[in-house]
């Protein structure tokens, strides 16, 4: 079993995981929803707010040089950790779902018109759905939907059969890299080079990626890339969108005053440079700023070594289930793709997900139930929703030992 080597002093860096429940400790296997913060990054923002704290690029005094300074060192830190080809492609925004719906409200309005079609799958997070509905219904154009199979993976004969047909009306796909709700890791590099072949763009929500996964957006070569700070240990409230300087370009700002302008007059403004072009207003300082410690703490420990320890885990407790002739009688995993993160998502008999998450609470596990902001994925396999046991750097097998413990637990109440 690969356990990160570290795992006793990475668990003390998280002090949040000393939290008693209930009288038990804290066991928080919700890592999908959102990860647990490290000191480091505590004490960073704390640190801006003590030593810092003024408004950014328009002051010339010596508090808004040095956080100035601070905020666009993390931009670097961004680009160098996703391999973007310049800072300028990197815009800060609130989260995931801000940065797509930038792109569907200014790519999207520029590009796309009536008769046209945007491509997504069918395990699309809700983010990845409704700003690409509303945008159809602005301008008249079609939403089609790539379907996945029984094991949670992209039905890819599908997409190829609809960029074969309809390659001339697609102005856009947009798809997961990986699956919050299934653990799918998609063939994005594959897809993308096939959609590239037809001259359409690509962009793909990283948010389950980028905490598990080497992300290099110039090899991979999408055209966006999308993900939020607290799903890799950093602070919420803060986003990332990725994309290539020619379309940023291109795109028309998506919301208007603060720092993106370059001059105003009533009878005309002039925008500013990309990326501030996208930045209006005070943005979430010490929260950017936090996520460079968030980045610089993952790559202290080794993101392939994060991964290797998270899928151990994941592997553990898939071992364990198919081990124990009970459990296997009544977990039903959703998701056993071929290439998955450490994502475990399963039904337990007819027992509602919302009930059993409630009496492995009252043990002090944390699990996510319910349909994850994935509902699409629950109708494909006809469930309400799903337990979720999604895992981080800081989770033990001991915890997984407790978490099939539980799981027996909450079979004895429903018995």
């Amino acid at each position: 079993m690969s356990i990160h080597p570290n795992i006793k002093k990475i668990r003390a860096d998280f002090p949040i995981l000393e939290t008693s429940v209930r009288g038990k400790p804290l066991i928080y296997l919700d890592n999908a929803a959102t990860t647990q913060k490290p000191r480091q990054v505590i004490e960073r923002i704390q640190k801006y707010y003590q030593e810092e704290n003024a408004n950014i690029h328009r002051g010339v005094h010596y508090l808004s040089e040095r956080a100035t300074i601070a905020y666009e060192n993390t931009r670097k830190k961004v680009q160098k950790f996703i391999g973007a080809e310049s800072p300028k492609e990197i815009v800060f925004t609130r989260g995931t779902t801000e940065g797509i719906n930038l792109v569907a409200q200014t790519f999207g309005r520029l590009r796309v018109k009536a008769g046209d079609q945007i491509l997504i799958s069918e395990m699309e997070h809700h983010s990845n759905i409704v700003p690409w509905q509303l945008l159809c219904e602005q301008v008249g154009a079609t939403l089609n939907v790539i379907p996945f199979d029984f094991k949670g993976e992209l039905m890819e004969a599908e997409f190829d059969r609809q960029i074969e047909r309809y390659a001339e009306n697609i102005k856009l796909i947009a798809l997961t890299h990986v699956s919050n709700a299934l653990g799918t890791i998609n063939p994005v590099e594959r897809l993308i080079q096939k959609a590239h072949a037809e001259e359409i763009p690509v962009l793909l929500d990283g948010a389950q990626a980028v905490p598990h996964l080497p992300v290099d957006v110039k090899k991979l070569d999408c055209d966006f890339y999308v993900f939020s700070a607290h799903k890799i240990y950093g602070p919420t409230g803060v986003g990332v969108l990725y994309a290539k300087k020619q379309w940023l370009e291109e795109m028309p700002p998506y919301q208007g005053g603060g720092d993106m302008i370059s001059s105003v007059t009533f009878k005309k403004t002039t925008y500013n440079e990309v990326p501030y072009k996208f930045e209006a207003g005070t943005p979430n300082i010490e929260g950017v700023i936090a996520l460079e410690a968030a980045l610089d703490y993952v790559s202290s420990l080794g993101l392939e070594k994060i991964a290797a320890h998270e899928m151990a885990l994941l592997k553990q407790l898939e071992q364990a289930v198919q081990a124990d002739a009970k459990l296997k009688e009544f977990v039903r995993p959703v998701g056993t793709a071929k290439e998955k993160a450490a994502v475990y998502s399963f039904t337990l008999g007819d027992i509602h997900p919302h009930d059993a998450g409630t009496i492995l609470d009252r043990m002090g596990i944390a699990v996510r139930g319910g349909h994850h902001c994935a509902q699409p994925v629950m109708d494909h396999f006809g469930i309400p929703g799903t337990l979720r046991a999604s895992f981080a750097v800081y989770n033990t097998p001991e915890e997984v030992n407790a978490l099939v413990t539980g799981l027996h637990q909450v079979l004895e109440v429903f018995k």
